[in-house]
């Protein structure tokens, strides 16, 4: 598709010397703070926003913009474009390269700090810093912030979180707030020489795309509240987690907390003796259910 809009000095996205140069023009270079490490491979920017699968006219939010390099991509698709940088010099090259598309916008500055007051979009793209990935995704679900499709660039064991089943070695309460109300899949491997700077970790593509609304009815920041003390530690079982839960919660009625952790077990159809990465979304629904009643 032809783009709206004139581009100026735009870097060879695909060259490290090229992105370097362009950079090291205006005085500014990748930060490890901000995990700035750019996706140098074509086939893969477009493979990861192709996931998205979404419309002309799309809204789009993109959290770490950079230099634009899925912005551009982004653009050409015909979506409307609402792109979240935090390091001021890169906000000064996109307003540089995209101010005259009028599908283009940013947002300055921490994206966990601005995200609340912007609205809703459809679908969301990100390449995710490493240390603060896992914490964007579950901002954003806690909150009942929804998009009907994520193509998120993580941190491979990140990914392999978002993405694990019940009683696998990667399953956590992570995995269930991702897979509570969205279907998860891998879209990208992405090897470290993927990136420039080249990061010392590898990368995933994962797609989060949402289920029906009710398939997520139930899922309440009091639902992963309880998930999280159930994986609190994770070698003990359901029922000694639960009891410590239920220990830390004030209860009028004098019913001993053994008592009433053994009958919302019950109640749940939960074995006190099972461990929380055995058990599926929905078995964690049935004991925060029995909670609650």
């Amino acid at each position: 598709m032809k783009r709206e809009y004139i581009l100026k000095d735009l870097p060879n996205y695909d060259s490290p010397s090229a992105i370097s140069a362009f950079l090291e023009e205006r005085g500014l270079k990748a930060l490890k703070k901000f995990g700035q490490n750019f996706l140098i491979q074509r086939r893969a920017r477009e493979k990861l926003v192709a996931s998205l699968a979404m419309p002309k006219g799309a809204t789009v939010w993109e959290i770490g913009a950079g230099l634009g390099a899925m912005t551009d991509e982004l653009l050409k698709c015909g979506a409307h474009v609402k792109a979240f940088e935090i390091d001021r010099g890169f906000c000064s090259i996109l307003e540089e390269l995209f101010s005259q598309s009028k599908n283009f916008l940013i947002v300055k500055g921490d994206v966990l700090e601005t995200w609340k007051g912007e609205g809703r979009a459809e679908f969301l793209l990100g390449n995710l810093p490493y240390c603060i990935g896992a914490r964007i995704i579950g901002d954003f679900i806690e909150n009942g912030v929804f998009f009907k499709r994520m193509t998120l660039t993580v941190q491979r064991e990140v990914a392999r979180r978002m993405t694990a089943k019940p009683a696998s070695r990667d399953y956590s309460s992570f995995s269930v707030l991702c897979s509570s109300v969205y279907n998860v899949k891998s879209v990208a491997i992405l090897k470290g020489e993927c990136f420039y700077p080249v990061p010392n970790v590898e990368s995933e593509g994962v797609c989060l795309e949402l289920k029906d609304a009710a398939c997520r009815k139930g899922y309440t920041p009091f639902f992963y509240r309880v998930v999280r003390a159930l994986f609190a530690a994770r070698r003990k079982t359901v029922r000694n987690n639960l009891l410590a839960f239920i220990k830390t919660r004030q209860q009028a009625d004098g019913v001993p907390p053994e008592i009433r952790c053994d009958t919302l077990l019950k109640t749940a159809g939960i074995p006190a003796t099972e461990r929380a990465e055995n058990l599926s979304c929905e078995d964690f629904l049935r004991i925060v259910n029995a909670i609650q009643e």
